[in-house]
Parts: C-alpha cells; structure tokens; sequence
C-alpha cells in the first residue's frame, strides 16, 4: 500500500555479508544471456567529465519478464586518494517498474568489482587455453586484485604470476593478497612479462597502451578492463587486427572500450554466446581478446540477487517512503 511503502537501504557491510564470488559469477552470466536472448535492455550510458577533476556516469537498463528496472550511478575521482578513498565510486538503485517508486538504494562499490571480476572470469573459462600457466597482470588496484583472484578460480592450471605497476615498483599490498597462493613476481618490462605469459589482464586507468604489440605471443588471452570511456585504451596500436575480438556489448565497445581505436573490426557478444547463439572454438595459436566496458545489466542482475537475499535475511535498513 502506497503510505504503507517501504525502501531498503544496503550499505557496505550489508552488502559485504551477502555478496560472494558464486553470486557474482552467477549473475554475470544470467546478465549476459539475457542481454543475448534480448530480455534485457541497456540504455544509452552517461558518462562526462567533471570540473571537480572526476569522472560521473550512469548505466541502466530493464528486464522485462523479471520486473527490474535501475541503475547504477558511478564514476572516478582520483583525488579520493588523498582522502584515504577509493576513487571508485558507485550507487545502484533498483525501482518497480509498474509504478516508478524506488525499493532499494545500496553501496555499488562491492558490486562494480565483483561483477567486472566475474565477467572476467567467464571471459577466461571461455576464451583463455585452459592449459595456461602464466599470468601477467597491469595494475595492482582493487580492480586488479579482484581481477587475479578470479583468474585463480577460472584456470586452476596458473603457476606463475607476474604484476606491472604504475609506479614500476613492486607492491606489497598487492603481493599480500596473495600470500595464500604464493608470491606474484613483480615486472619492471612490460614487454617482457607479455612474452612470457600466456594470459594477460588490463586493470589500469587507462591512460596509454601499456606494452607493444610485438610482445604478445601467439595463444594468448587478454582481459581488457580500464577501457570504458572514450579516449581511454590499454592495448597497442594493431594488435587488435591480429586478435579474435569478444566484446560485452558491440554498441558500447565502439564507442568506449578498445574497439573505439579500431572500429570495423568483426567481434561477437559474450551474450550470444552464452546463449547459443553465436560458436566460438579456439585455436591453440589464436591470439583472443574480451573487451570489457561494464553493462548496466550486470549491475542490475547482481543488484537483484542482494536485494533478494537481503529480503531474506533481514539484512540491511528499512526506512518509510510513502507516497
């Protein structure tokens, strides 16, 4: 009843109690189907420059069938470092579509990671050799730990870790994250760590290619992850001519990811593929890349399933919000 209305507030640590990698990993590929069956939708993305020095977006989009509506909004302010913040910023709200009233407004940081690590790890059991025994990863944020960690449970075959840091450095933060597994070694050549890997994931701000072109061997594997605005790349000049091409969302790819440097290029949807639509079969010399820009329904879908399991729980605050 409308004064009887209530709306569900999920911060951090709610969100903390419930979310867990199955979850993410679940919902990254219930988003993908969808968007390849056409159940869900994605609109057009928001995303501009701030004069506060940051960046502000908005992803959102509907499912149907599911009654989802929502959207997350985000972005990037690299003087949150300073305050001891993530620069990483993201809100997602959930609405009910027969009547435009919110249910539910939670803490999208735990989410954003999550779900890009997830579609990570789907792009690595589907299009990585499985065989792979070495892993070169630029970036040593939280974005990039999530992004090893998952690549730890898509290829239990990985022995060796080597890391590229912005500061050329290595980091031991980093390095402690994964004291459990061994130590990641870190790279001072870029190039180098590329030759000598089978599997490379971009998690960087996105400011440049990070090694050449002529590094990468054939049979590798590339995540990219820092590409979801224009003028932002990781990959090389050409390398994406010589590569098999998967993307998120072909619209969105174009215009933010690295197929904005090379537009015209033939690529196929994770969606079509997870729903049967399109076939891909790797060849052991294949060079194979998964451009990752981040689709409003993997926000949405993974949202959902906290929103649920929160109902169920009882987690999380309940304020009035009549109307």
């Amino acid at each position: 009843m409308r004064n009887q209305a209530q709306l569900l507030l999920l911060d951090r640590d709610a969100i903390a109690g419930l979310l867990t990698p199955d979850m993410a990993l679940t919902a990254a590929s219930t988003a993908f189907t969808l968007q390849g069956t056409q159940q869900g939708r994605i609109f057009p993305v928001v995303r501009e420059a701030l004069a506060t020095g940051g960046v502000f977006g908005i992803k959102s989009g509907d499912i149907a069938s599911q009654d989802v509506l929502g959207f997350k909004a985000a972005g990037f302010w690299p003087a949150n470092r300073a305050l001891g913040g993530e620069p990483h910023q993201a809100t997602v709200m959930l609405f009910d579509p027969s009547t435009g009233r919110p249910r539910c407004i939670m803490d999208g940081n735990a989410i954003t990671t999550a779900r890009t690590a997830a579609a990570g790890e789907l792009g690595l059991r589907m299009l990585a050799r499985q065989d792979s025994r070495t892993l070169c990863m630029f970036g040593t944020g939280v974005q990039a730990a999530a992004q090893t960690a998952a690549a730890l449970r898509a290829l239990p075959s990985l022995k060796e870790i080597r890391y590229v840091s912005h500061r050329g450095a290595p980091d031991a933060g980093f390095e402690a994250q994964f004291a459990a597994w061994g130590k990641p070694e870190h790279a001072a050549d870029a190039d180098a760590a590329v030759a000598a890997s089978d599997v490379v994931i971009t998690a960087t701000p996105g400011r440049g290619p990070l090694f050449s072109a002529s590094a990468v061997r054939p049979g590798t594997h590339i995540n990219c992850v820092g590409a979801d605005t224009r003028g932002k790349r990781e990959l090389p000049e050409g390398l994406l001519q010589q590569a098999r091409i998967v993307v998120d969302d072909q619209a969105q790819a174009s215009t933010l990811g690295e197929m904005q440097w090379a537009t015209g290029l033939a690529s196929v949807q994770m969606g079509d593929l997870l729903a049967g639509l399109a076939s891909f079969t790797r060849e052991p010399a294949d060079i194979t890349v998964f451009d990752m820009t981040g689709l409003a329904l993997q926000d949405l879908v993974l949202g959902e399933f906290l929103y649920k399991a929160a109902q169920r729980d009882g987690a999380g605050l309940s304020v009035a919000w009549p109307w």
